[in-house]
This record gives structure tokens, sequence and C-alpha cells, in this order.
């Protein structure tokens, strides 16, 4: 399939679950400043590698967000909808349910080797139609033995099915620089502090403080890899200061913004 741009050509695009196959790989490029893909799915899985920018992918009810040189994997059949902002490239690979009975069964984010990297840009550059039995079919078949050994990265949130709680997840991501108290939100939607926090924790495993601070984490990770300066990260959130918000990134994923983001910056010349 070839190298689409965003919106692309109806005749660029093969639905892949239409394509006789046991993988189809095809990439993206898109410079526009929103992408938006409403719910679907397909019978087929998927790997999605971001390469450049970021995008959310809300599914299994969750939100997952995939910085550059991440991927994420959707299960066949499993309804998601995609949001991106900003330069994106990325690549997609639809596997067959029946390719390899190792595939998970539940949606996931993948750290992705510069091998599993190298071999999704390879094979959205074959036909969609490729010969099978010959080399590009080995191809895939070491692309599906290199994403199975990749190891786990999840920026993953679950996301909360009860309407009060929905309504306050609305809020704080239109609004991430508020940062209301429990007790406020609690008013918000006519509840008790304690009731609120039962309810989040019941809705998502987490008390409601850590399930903020989790979000806190993903938006700005999502910023940061459209290009914003950690100084406009941190106000965006509304944190008072660089160094508090620096200070709670690092609790949560063990290193700071900027050296995040130098490990998964492309280098122009792989």
């Amino acid at each position: 399939m070839p190298i689409l741009s965003y919106p692309h050509k109806e005749n660029d695009w093969i639905e892949p679950d239409d394509i006789s196959r046991p993988v189809v790989t095809f990439g993206i490029v898109s410079d526009i400043t929103k992408l938006e893909l409403d719910a679907h799915y397909h019978r087929k899985g998927q790997i999605l590698l971001v390469q450049r920018g970021a995008l959310s992918c809300e599914m299994d009810g969750g939100l997952w967000i995939v910085p550059p040189r991440r991927a994420v994997w959707i299960p066949g059949g499993t309804l998601h909808a995609i949001n991106a902002t900003g330069v994106m490239e990325g690549y997609c690979a639809f596997v067959d349910p029946g390719a390899d009975v190792r595939l998970p069964k539940q949606s996931c984010a993948i750290s992705v080797t510069p091998l599993l990297r190298e071999l999704l840009i390879r094979a959205a550059h074959l036909p969609a139609f490729y010969e099978e039995g010959g080399k590009e079919s080995r191809l895939m078949i070491v692309l599906l033995d290199e994403f199975l050994a990749a190891e786990n990265d999840d920026l993953h949130l679950p996301m909360p099915q009860d309407p009060r709680l929905r309504r306050i997840v609305d809020r704080m991501m239109t609004s991430p620089d508020y940062r209301g108290t429990l007790k406020f939100w609690a008013k918000e939607v006519a509840m008790s502090a304690r009731s609120l926090e039962r309810l989040t924790i019941r809705e998502t495993g987490m008390s409601f403080g850590r399930w903020r601070q989790q979000l806190a984490i993903m938006l700005a990770v999502k910023k940061l890899a459209e290009g914003f300066s950690i100084q406009k990260v941190a106000s965006g959130l509304g944190y008072e200061s660089v160094p508090s918000f620096v200070t709670m990134f690092r609790k949560m994923l063990g290193v700071s913004p900027g050296r995040y983001m130098a490990a998964r910056r492309v280098d122009p010349a792989l």
C-alpha cells in the first residue's frame, strides 16, 4: 500500500480486512493541525507505531497515549477512536487473528525496538497484495516475531463509565490547567467528597488524586511530543513552577521530561 497523506484520496485506500494477506502494512503522513477518526473497528488487529508526533486512542474503557517510537496494539474487533494533532508520521500493520496464536488478547502499548520500527517502515512500502511464500512473507513473519517479543510500555488511563465521572473527565481534559480540589469536583456533580473517591476507585481502580495525576502525565507527554516547551506544558497543566512539574513527572515516569523525550526523538539519519 502507498504511504498515505491525510486526508487521502479514496482510490489510495483499500480496506485492510478485504486484503487476503495475514499482515497488511501502510504508512501515513499528516501535517494538518488535527486528525480524528471516530469510533470504528476492524476484523484484523492493529500494530500502530508513532514515528513523529503523538496520538491518543480510546478503547477498552481506557485512554492510551502513544508518543514517538512507541506503538499500541488494538486487538481485532475492538471499537476504538483515534485523535492526533500537529505533524504526524506513523505506520500501521493490520494482522489477521489467525496469523499467530500468540497475538495479545488485550490492548497494550509497547516499546518499539529499532528492528521492529525498520520492519514496519519497510513493510509499508510493499504492495498490498504482495506475493505469498516469498521474501515479503518472510519479512512479515519476522515482523510479528519482533512485535511479540517487545516489552510493554503503557501510558494508559482507565476511563470511567459513570456519567458523573465522565462529566468531570470532560471538564479536566478541556481545562487541564484548573486544579480544583476533590471537594470542588464532588460539589460539581452533587456528591460528597467521600462518595466521589469511592466511585472513582470502583470505576478506575485508582484514587481520585492518582487518576488525575496520571491524566496530567499523559497530557504532558502528548504536548511535549507535539513540540511544546516544558515551560508551556507545565503552565498548561496548572503548575505554578517548572520544577514542581518536573518533580511530578520524574516521580511518575522515573526520568525528567527532557530525558524522556530525548530518548524518543527521531534521528533523521535512521
